[in-house]
């Protein structure tokens, strides 16, 4: 059974439309995490547009779950990670002028820089996903810099417009999800899942951990963080 990685990174995006000290994603993870949720995921991002520095410290040291920190590859996130030593490390593109993140990671094009992360995080025995789009080759990049895994982008699926379009993304995923367990890489998946749509996903039997927030902290909002945790871990399991 795949397991849940609850993103808090929306309750801190509420948060600072106001500049305040609530809600508190730090609350919303140890609610999250007595609910049920396997890990907690934070994106810590150059701007810091939701998720603050406090906040990552803060989580790290109180929740009993693995932490899944996301990241863009650069210098200051790697000094971060290396200092905070999440369980996992998942690597994601990062462009300012994005409200969520559009798709996967060019491994291709910036293969010598990623494979020195990847390789300096796993020295210190942080384990390093990259976040990518459901393409072969791009699975086979992952391989080639020494990552541990891939976390297969979904968001083509959650927003196919027809039932076809939905069909063959479903199926590029699941394709893309064998090649990977072929290639001994961890297989997580995330983006643009939701209540409606995880159950043809949640069929794909090499994915091992669902990465799902906005949904979750959306859900949260009638039904309370613990009960919108509860239904998913119902969802997928």
């Amino acid at each position: 059974m795949a397991t849940l990685s609850v993103n808090v990174d929306h309750v801190a995006t509420v948060r600072q439309a106001r500049l305040d000290t609530e809600p508190d994603p730090v609350t919303a993870a140890l609610k999250a995490e007595l609910a049920g949720a396997d890990g907690i995921t934070v994106h810590l991002r150059e701007d810091r547009r939701h998720i603050q520095d406090r906040d990552l410290s803060v989580i790290r040291k109180t929740i009993k779950s693995s932490l899944n920190l996301e990241m863009a590859a650069t210098e200051e996130m790697y000094k971060i990670a290396l200092d905070i030593k999440p369980e996992l490390v998942t690597v994601v593109p990062e462009k300012r002028e994005e409200l969520t993140t559009e798709g996967g990671l060019d491994v291709k094009s910036n293969l010598k820089s990623i494979k020195s992360l990847v390789g300096g995080l796993k020295a210190a025995a942080i384990p390093v996903n990259l976040f990518i789009d459901a393409v072969p080759d791009v699975i086979k990049e992952c391989h080639r810099v020494g990552a541990s895994g891939v976390e297969l982008h979904t968001g083509r699926y959650a927003e196919a417009k027809t039932e076809n379009e939905k069909r063959a993304e479903l199926k590029r995923i699941a394709d893309c999800a064998v090649l990977a367990k072929r290639l001994h890489l961890k297989v997580h998946a995330g983006h643009g899942l939701d209540y409606r749509n995880i159950g043809p996903v949640r069929d794909i039997r090499e994915i091992e951990e669902f990465a799902i927030g906005f949904s979750i902290i959306a859900r949260s909002i009638y039904v309370g963080i613990e009960d919108a945790v509860r239904e998913m871990k119902r969802l997928i399991g």
